[in-house]
């Protein structure tokens, strides 16, 4: 596959998750607003965008194709504030919104200053971060008076050339020679000749008009979810007796394949709060049908309450355990379950989850060729709790 066609697919396939989440009119509404914003989706590989506004694009000078599939972090540059982009990357792990100022730089190669602000989308079923919004307000620094120096240390008056030193970001550029050309100063320009660089502050006119231009986009969002049936909001909300986990830890978990779920022992009927893919593809149960329950669900007429004792008893004392114990698919049909449990400890060493590990006993007949089931879920628990850790989840 060359370079061009494996770029293509890339994008199809950042379209591809965005239009699941809404119906196909939603590139339309979006296009009609006249802000400059981003969309990106935290659960796609590298974090990139899945919507850029023509807006976003006019300011860019980059086509919708060259920005779809890339990560936030290419249109930053030298200049760029690392403080600010540890500020960012904060709140997305964080999930909360943020307003600051930052350099960024054109496909051209010339810098400006905007403000940027973000907001997380949060999925009304469960209360999951789904996208986060970043509207871009070009900072004017109108009314500001700036000079240029030339090559012989005169100044001039640019008061009307605020994109030439980037609105009242800086005091004092110097150049080789005076630029006529009213555009922003180039990235060589400003490698060879730049004096100083001021920290940019937005007026409250533009700090208002980044808040109005998130609501607009939440707006819309909201609207075309009500159409496809997989609603968003603004705010967060959980589903009854389940917990919202943070979206780092959801994909850091989301790239572990084998069957298993997370259930909170600090909640009211200890329920479920995370389950694999490879969970509903073995049960037949659909994700919003297995959070917030209790694993009992799984069990029926036939299944051994004397397991169910032994697995309680483990859990209450805080410990492993493994059984075998024939457990139900949502179609009714029955299958084997090895089944492993374990509790995920915090730092201060209390339990602050129980991760049961599934493997269909049918495929111990296969233990010669493939890895031992109990090697597997060993690793499993292993995964997880570094998942945990890393996350800095606040338990109980």
């Amino acid at each position: 596959m060359s370079i061009t066609e494996s770029s293509e697919s890339a994008f199809t396939e950042e379209e591809d998750s965005f239009n699941t989440r809404y119906s196909l009119w939603i590139k339309e509404a979006l296009d009609e607003l006249p802000h400059s914003f981003t969309i990106t989706d935290p659960f796609i590989s590298g974090h990139p965008i899945v919507f850029a506004s023509p807006g976003f694009l006019k300011m860019s000078g980059y086509s919708r194709e060259e920005v779809i599939g890339r990560n936030g972090r290419a249109f930053q540059g030298p200049k760029t504030n690392r403080r600010s982009i540890m500020e960012i990357r904060e709140a997305i792990r964080e999930e909360r919104p943020i307003q600051l100022s930052l350099l960024n730089y054109r496909k051209s190669g010339s810098p400006f200053w905007m403000l940027f602000h973000m907001s997380p989308v949060f999925a009304k079923t469960d209360g999951k971060v789904i996208h986060f919004v970043a509207v871009q307000v070009p900072i004017s620094g109108r009314g500001h008076h700036r000079k240029v120096r030339n090559g012989s240390g005169l100044t001039g008056d640019v008061s009307d050339r605020s994109e030439l030193v980037f609105g009242s970001c800086r005091r004092e550029v110097r150049l080789g020679n005076f630029v006529h050309q009213s555009r922003a100063l180039p990235v060589e320009c400003d490698e060879q000749g730049l004096e100083k660089w001021e920290h940019c502050e937005a007026s409250e006119s533009e700090k208002l008009r980044a808040g109005e231009a998130i609501n607009s986009v939440l707006s819309i969002l909201m609207r075309y979810s009500e159409l496809s049936g997989r609603l968003v909001c603004g705010k967060r909300h959980c589903l009854r007796g389940a917990e919202c986990l943070s979206s780092s830890l959801v994909i850091s978990l989301g790239r572990i394949k084998q069957s298993f779920v997370l259930t909170n022992p600090c909640l009211p009927d200890m329920p479920i709060v995370y389950a694999s893919d490879a969970f509903l593809t073995l049960t037949g149960y659909k994700r919003q049908e297995v959070l917030g329950q209790n694993c009992r669900f799984l069990s029926g007429v036939d299944t051994d309450s004397s397991v169910l004792y032994e697995m309680k008893d483990c859990i209450l004392k805080g410990q492993s355990c493994t059984v075998q114990i024939l457990n139900y698919r949502k179609d009714k049909s029955t299958f084997w379950n090895l089944l492993h449990i374990s509790p995920v400890r915090n730092a201060s060493g209390k339990t602050a989850y129980f991760v049961g590990v599934q493997v269909e006993a049918s495929c111990r007949g296969t233990e010669s060729k493939e890895v031992r089931p109990e090697t597997r879920q060993l690793s499993v628990v292993g995964a997880v709790r570094v998942a945990v850790r890393s996350s800095f989840m606040v338990t109980c």
